[in-house]
């Protein structure tokens, strides 16, 4: 993409009403744009981090088996009656209206009545079983508050996956693939080494254990408590003498520190499936309950994570897996036709390239660039004219190497 074609610009200045690190450079950089308190419409470079994101979780959920759908949005009210979980008093994140003829529907918060309802029409018999299902949708919450950017959204984007399974046993071994998958997902966009698995409570999402994954974060609103090796980490309302004695583990070899969830994953176990009838037949013949589990990972909130966790000084710096362009392109003063044989070549051997072909000076070019926070720049001027090789730059190092349109082609690829 030219970056003169981008409708989006970058702002100097951080927006009045925005105070968490991730609203503020986002929407400089010309990721995001807020349109109320906690909700964010997302930019055309935003859009293309979000999609990396979702490419890299639904590799991971097909693995699993998962087929992708996607549900509808307005929920009827009926429904989530016959779970208690439609009133205000058991879930207070509802956004509700009204049809015209007079019907009460509801926001998505979630999706485990309207896929379990779905369900009850496809799974009959054992041999329907197991099932999983996943899919990318915009959820609604009436959050109290949203002041920590897009960590925490009244509309966000979530993956959410469903699994239904023919009892306990089976369900468990879903359910521990899952974990892995979803330290997979964190470990491809670069937050595997400081991302932990805790236990937590089921919340107003079930009765049954869940486990959270929480990624160290000093914006986070969690706190969680780190083993000094490294490998275990306790939520804070889990984190007491009992729990530490059946781990056989002192309090004074952990430590605590900030962190914000980015996904997580519920056991349900037979219950719901009981609330809306989805039974199937077993080997035996007899009619038996589903059992369920549920699992989430915010992938706008993943995003905004991102950004606080690797942006420095100057701006974003985005991993290569997840940032929206391989390499950002920019020409210096009268070089533009040699810049653009260079686009050229590097689009023909499929590299993303955003180019700045705008007509600036070059310091403004280049605080763009750090703001943006795209991989690895190149930089066209003087010396390329001359020499035909040209200056590259990663955006979290100081090292300047000077390398041939061969080897660039081949490093851009890796």
């Amino acid at each position: 993409m030219k970056q003169s074609s981008l409708f989006t610009k970058t702002r100097r200045e951080a927006p009045a009403d925005e105070v968490s690190k991730n609203a503020i450079l986002l929407t400089r950089a010309g990721f995001i744009n807020k349109e109320i308190a906690g909700v964010y419409s997302l930019l055309p470079l935003g859009l293309r981090v979000v999609n990396k994101i979702k490419k890299i979780v639904s590799k991971e959920m097909e693995a699993l088996g998962s087929s992708e759908i996607l549900m509808s949005t307005l929920q009827p009210k009926e429904l989530w009656e016959k779970t208690d979980r439609w009133s205000d008093e058991k879930v207070d994140v509802w956004f509700k209206s009204a049809l015209k003829n007079g019907s009460e529907v509801g926001f998505g918060w979630s999706h485990e009545e309207p896929i379990t309802n779905l369900m009850v029409s496809h799974i009959s018999s054992y041999n329907d079983l197991p099932q999983y299902v996943h899919q990318f949708q915009n959820k609604l919450r009436n959050e109290v508050r949203a002041k920590s950017g897009i960590m925490r959204c009244r509309e966000f984007i979530m993956k959410d996956m469903y699994s239904y399974s023919r009892d306990e046993k089976e369900h468990m071994e879903f359910y521990d693939k899952t974990t892995e998958a979803y330290l997979n997902v964190f470990k491809k966009v670069g937050l595997g080494d400081i991302t932990y698995v805790t236990s937590a409570s089921g919340g107003v999402f079930t009765d049954k254990f869940s486990h959270e994954f929480q990624t160290i974060c000093e914006a986070g609103e969690d706190n969680i408590y780190v083993h000094k090796d490294g490998k275990l980490a306790l939520n804070e309302e889990i984190f007491n003498d009992e729990t530490l004695e059946k781990l056989g583990a002192k309090k004074e070899d952990f430590e605590m520190k900030k962190a914000v969830e980015v996904g997580n994953i519920f056991t349900f176990g037979t219950k719901k499936c009981e609330e809306l009838g989805l039974y199937f037949t077993d080997k035996e013949g007899n009619k038996t309950p589903a059992f369920l589990g549920s699992y989430g990972i915010g992938i706008t909130r993943l995003m905004g994570v991102l950004a606080e966790v690797f942006a420095d000084e100057k701006g974003m710096v985005w991993p290569k897996e997840v940032a929206p362009f391989r390499a950002h392109l920019i020409s210096l003063g009268q070089h533009s036709v040699l810049a653009n044989e260079v686009y050229e070549k590097l689009q023909a051997e499929g590299v993303e390239i955003l180019y700045d072909d705008r007509n600036l000076r070059a310091g403004e070019k280049f605080a763009d660039a750090d703001l943006i926070g795209i991989p690895t720049r190149v930089v066209i001027g003087d010396k390329s004219l001359e020499s035909k090789l040209y200056e590259v730059k990663e955006r979290n190092s100081d090292e300047v190497k000077m390398l041939s349109l061969e080897n660039l082609i081949a490093e851009l690829k890796q």
